[in-house]
């Protein structure tokens, strides 16, 4: 098949520093690559060529700006070409346009989470409107697919579950982490309200109480809100928790940052469609505490590869957690060898491109 993916136009790809959305694109289009053609269009960085080859998959650059200014360049260079399928990911407004100017070629519709069908980057009619005329819907998780056909069930017969996936030779266990030093609490993701970072410092201050031994925090991600990165270090110290903000970590470095930490937790306070992040740490050995919402339960097992946190807006709920891994070395370690055994068997790279090459491929 000759396929096209349609990026989104905020972050390039490949990304400079981080973005699932542009990660999981890239190393699904690497692994379709092995058996298709694929393209990737995404929008223009200076450090870019207009044109390059990543493993196999031509990625072509247009001008970005605003949606519409970059969708109407990728309509110019879609024009005069032939494609088998096409996948627009988290853009269900581009489906229309797209679909009109290759007609009889099938669209899929990747969404990545609830965001870009909800308000204010969507209206229920004009998200309804992208999932209706898209030949494919696919969701990266259970949940997800569940919520979406809640909320739009004219379409809820052709949604499909894609899990994503994470690259098991890169992300792998540290051979050896440190004995004696400080217990190692590491948080990774954007540092925004919704990802709960105000509820893991305070929880890290209760199970010091705990544990029995000094805990430390690694928080690596920046903010889009630079007050608001101010107010979680001063909450930081306020709390006297021993805490290293990293900023942003370009992707291409972060697993080094996962081989730092005993633990990984991800105390997401509102609905996470899959979390990257979660099957990153578990493919580098670390057992996940994370919050038990959405397709986070997909992927932690409780007390098996980690603990899911069902009272999730409650510091010490997290904080008992942190404080049975902490205490508990032969628990941890069992956990964390789990957690790897999962990612190798269910979350490989190759295994989500199969399932959804196969979608494809039914549709074609």
């Amino acid at each position: 098949m000759r396929i096209l993916i349609v990026a989104p136009e905020q972050i390039p790809v490949p990304p400079t520093l981080g973005g699932s959305v542009e990660i999981t694109i890239l190393a699904l289009a690497k692994q379709l690559a092995r058996n298709h053609r694929v393209t990737i269009v995404s929008r223009t960085y200076s450090r870019y060529p207009r044109h390059s080859v990543v493993g196999g998959v031509h990625i072509y650059r247009v001008p970005s700006g605003n949606p519409a200014a970059y969708l109407s360049h990728v309509r110019k260079f879609i024009r005069g070409k032939s494609f088998d399928l096409v996948q627009i990911d988290n853009r269900p407004r581009f489906v229309g346009p797209i679909k009109r100017m290759l007609p009889g070629v099938p669209v899929s519709l990747f969404l990545h989470s609830l965001t870009f069908v909800s308000a204010p980057y969507a209206t229920r009619s004009a998200a309804a409107a992208g999932l209706s005329r898209a030949n494919v819907v696919i969701a990266n998780s259970s949940s997800l697919k569940r919520q979406l056909a809640s909320r739009f069930p004219r379409s809820s017969g052709k949604i499909r579950k894609v899990w994503l996936g994470v690259d098991t030779r890169r992300f792998k266990p540290s051979r050896s982490r440190g004995a004696g030093r400080a217990f190692t609490v590491l948080f990774a993701g954007r540092v925004i309200p919704r990802k709960g970072v105000p509820v893991l410092l305070k929880a890290i201050k209760l199970a010091r109480k705990s544990a029995g031994r000094p805990i430390r925090a690694i928080i690596a991600g920046g903010s889009p809100r630079p007050r608001y990165m101010g107010r979680m270090r001063s909450l930081a110290r306020k709390l006297r928790v021993n805490a290293r903000f990293l900023g942003t970590v370009p992707h291409r470095r972060i697993h080094r940052v996962f081989r730092q930490a005993d633990v990984f937790v991800c105390p997401s306070q509102k609905h996470e469609a899959f979390g990257l992040v979660n099957v990153e740490a578990m493919a580098s050995g670390v057992p996940v505490i994370a919050s038990a919402n959405g397709g986070i339960k997909e992927i932690v097992r409780h007390n098996r590869n980690g603990i899911l946190v069902r009272r999730y807006r409650k510091p010490k709920a997290f904080a008992a957690a942190i404080a049975k891994l902490a205490g508990n070395r032969a628990v941890r370690m069992r956990m964390a060898r789990t957690a790897r055994r999962d990612c190798v068997r269910k979350f490989g790279w190759r295994a989500s491109a199969a399932k959804l090459g196969r979608i494809y491929a039914s549709k074609t």
